[in-house]
């Protein structure tokens, strides 16, 4: 994706942000329901793995495979990434 389509869909998403309904039509719009379902699992993944959740528990609970939650894992090491920056802001 290019800058400036990036740029774009961030400004998109900002504006679209303070509207719940209009944000959910849009994200309805842009993803297929695969990935609709998709997202918030991943959201859940690294969310229960920075409040300190095991690995199994999680792939168990939201029955999928540990290399899923091991992806997640992976991310969440990086302290400079977004995951790790919205969770210490949601979670201070």
């Amino acid at each position: 994706m290019q800058n400036s389509q990036m740029d774009e869909l961030l400004k998109i998403l900002v504006v679209a942000s303070k509207d719940k309904a209009l944000l959910r039509a849009f994200l309805e719009d842009l993803l297929t329901q695969k990935e609709l379902q998709e997202i918030p699992v991943r959201w859940e993944i690294v969310r229960r793995l920075y409040k300190g959740e095991v690995h199994t528990g999680i792939a168990k609970d939201l029955k999928i495979g540990i290399g899923t939650v091991t992806r997640g894992a992976n991310e969440l090491k990086d302290k400079n990434g977004g995951f790790i920056k919205v969770l210490k802001k949601m979670y201070k």
